[in-house]
């Protein structure tokens, strides 16, 4: 944990991209930052929330897949695989957001300890009024949101068999003040995220940001607010990008989903209807199924990135949260083949292939499936050729060939090649060209949160409180939003296969393993693993592939320990230093 002035300075440096270019260049205090700066300038104050939108995990792909049975790495450096293959520890935890979520958290409370004092709008005081209102809505917005970060990879079990939460920090801490908070149980630690959540949707009453055209549009609170050209300025379509209202009742899914979940509950129904009421208060708003999204699981490809253009109010419609647009080609270069000038870094297992059913619905394993080991990807569900880089799958009009004789992208070529005799397809935009003579980028963005996650929230919390067809207060069932998706992804109609599924038990199960297709590589199966409590040491297997042979190999171990590394440690070095810290047990 880092002190008080070490925070400032870092905000100060981080803050200058939004000074003007006369402030940067005009000597004073000789050009060092003091505490007074954020109280007098603004965009200092801002600065301090914008550092915690920069720390958000999300505005970058983990690949924690890597540490699971879905997907293995070919650099041996790397932290997941080191991980996966025996290294976790208190000492060693690239999973950790521990110090990234508190320093956020630390920057929020001095936001939110500052935002009154600073004037925003020196020249109008209505305008000051709505960037209070704003500002201090998202502060408490994303201090739930690090909070909940810090739940999920740290919340546990301690080492009397309590379950614990996370230190609750409030209120800024000074530099000579007391860091050495002990950690709230679960529950409290959950209450302390809703009540952020709900003080931040005291502020925030709007769905979403948007510009409004008279002022009988003004939400909640807002009322007497006198300029439709004032509320435009701070709520309009410029700022679509932070998090809103919408997002917020999202978000609250996601922490009740985890609060229901095996690994924090004893399966307490009222849990469940929770987290299925909270997704269903912002699906319903989309129209419930209606509302999935035709292309909601290509949501990365080229021509739907490109068709975003704000100024004329087209978005993308599968993202709930998103970054802005930016030019790159850093995750081609990491992913593509190698023939392609790619490091095919990240290669998914035959676990994970084998998880996607065929064309019929029905998985691999029932007789029903008519699944052929001769031809294993003829007839599969759509998604698998979508999602993953197969033998004698087409990349930018090149076959890529794992099996033998396939040259440097076959399985165990070089060093970048394919571990497992695949690679990854999606996240990728096919247009990007890693060529030296001729290479393109292309736009990308990030997602902190898709509709498809909120929908699979609702179908597993659903299934849990009332069955497969169970609707509770609303109009759609567990099984109507399965349906729905798998119909999407191309599964022939009737679904014959979930037509078949009656039981909690059986649903359960196909939603997971829905889940853990829709959302590969998105950063989920890592902790979905582990609040299902299911087994963590199934093994990463390949398959090598000669003329028209195909056998399942093992690759790589998992070496994990299931009594408990279903939580995650806190860091070893703040257990020594604050004795008030409690460890989860067996770290």
């Amino acid at each position: 944990m880092k002190h008080n002035k070490a925070y400032l300075f870092i905000i100060l440096i981080l803050s200058i991209q939004f000074i003007s270019c006369e402030n940067i260049f005009e000597p004073e205090d000789e050009n060092l930052g003091t505490m007074d700066r954020i109280y007098q300038n603004p965009a200092f104050a801002e600065g301090l929330l914008m550092t915690a939108y920069i720390k958000l995990p999300t505005n970058g792909l983990s690949f924690n897949d890597l540490a699971t049975d879905d997907a293995v790495s070919n650099d041996e450096s790397n932290g997941y695989r080191r991980m996966a293959t025996g290294q976790w520890s208190a000492q060693y935890n690239p999973a950790s957001l521990w110090d990234s979520s508190i320093s956020a958290i630390f920057y929020l409370n001095k936001f939110i300890s500052v935002i009154d004092t600073v004037t925003w709008k020196w020249t109008d005081s209505e305008l000051n009024r709505l960037y209070k209102v704003r500002l201090r809505g998202e502060a408490y917005a994303l201090r739930g949101l690090f909070e909940y970060y810090l739940l999920v990879t740290t919340g546990g079990i301690g080492g009397g068999g309590e379950l614990l939460g996370i230190p609750l920090y409030n209120n800024f801490i000074e530099s000579d003040g007391n860091f050495n908070i002990p950690r709230a149980s679960f529950r409290e630690s959950v209450d302390q995220i809703y009540a952020d959540f709900d003080k931040a949707l005291e502020y925030l009453t709007m769905d979403d940001y948007g510009d409004i055209s008279s002022l009988s549009e003004l939400p909640e609170g807002l009322e007497d607010i006198k300029s439709v050209a004032n509320y435009n300025l701070v709520f309009g379509k410029d700022i679509v990008h932070r998090i809103s209202g919408k997002i917020i009742k999202a978000l609250k899914a996601r922490v009740a989903l985890l609060e229901a979940s095996p690994a924090f509950s004893a399966g307490d129904i009222v849990l469940w209807e929770k987290a299925a009421n909270y997704a269903a208060e912002v699906l319903d708003k989309i129209g419930g199924i209606s509302g999935l999204d035709p292309n909601g699981h290509r949501f990365y490809n080229g021509s739907f990135i490109d068709a975003i253009d704000m100024s004329k109010g087209k978005d993308q419609k599968e993202a709930l949260w998103r970054n802005a647009k930016y030019s790159s080609l850093s995750l081609e270069t990491r992913l593509f083949p190698p023939s392609l000038y790619g490091q095919g870094d990240v290669n998914p297992t035959q676990n994970l292939v084998d998880a996607f059913p065929m064309a019929s619905g029905f998985p691999i394993t029932d007789p029903e499936s008519l699944f052929d080991q001769e031809k294993p990807y003829v007839n599969r569900d759509p998604r698998l050729s979508l999602y993953i880089l197969h033998n004698n799958s087409v990349l930018k009009g090149e076959n890529i060939q794992t099996g033998a004789g396939g040259g440097i992208n076959a399985k165990d070529s070089i060093s970048q090649s394919t571990r497992t005799g695949y690679y990854i397809r999606k996240l990728l935009r096919e247009d990007v060209n890693l060529d030296p003579v001729a290479r393109i980028s292309k736009d990308h963005y990030s997602v902190h949160m898709r509709y498809t996650e909120l929908f699979l929230i609702y179908a597993e919390a659903a299934n849990e409180a009332w069955g497969p067809d169970g609707v509770g207060a609303h109009s759609y069932s567990s099984k109507d939003v399965i349906r729905a998706i798998r119909k999407r992804a191309g599964i022939n109609q009737p679904d014959l296969y979930l037509a078949s599924v009656s039981t909690k038990e059986e649903m359960r199960e196909l939603i997971r393993n829905e889940r853990r297709i829709e959302l590969c590589f998105e950063g989920f199966r890592f902790w979905d693993l582990r609040r299902w409590k299911e087994d963590l040491t199934e093994s990463a297997k390949g398959i090598n592939i000669s003329d028209s042979n195909y056998t399942i190999v093992q690759v790589e171990d998992r070496k994990y320990d299931n009594s408990f590394m279903i939580y995650g440690p806190l860091p070893y070095n703040d257990i020594l230093k604050y004795n008030s810290l409690i460890q989860n047990k067996g770290w």
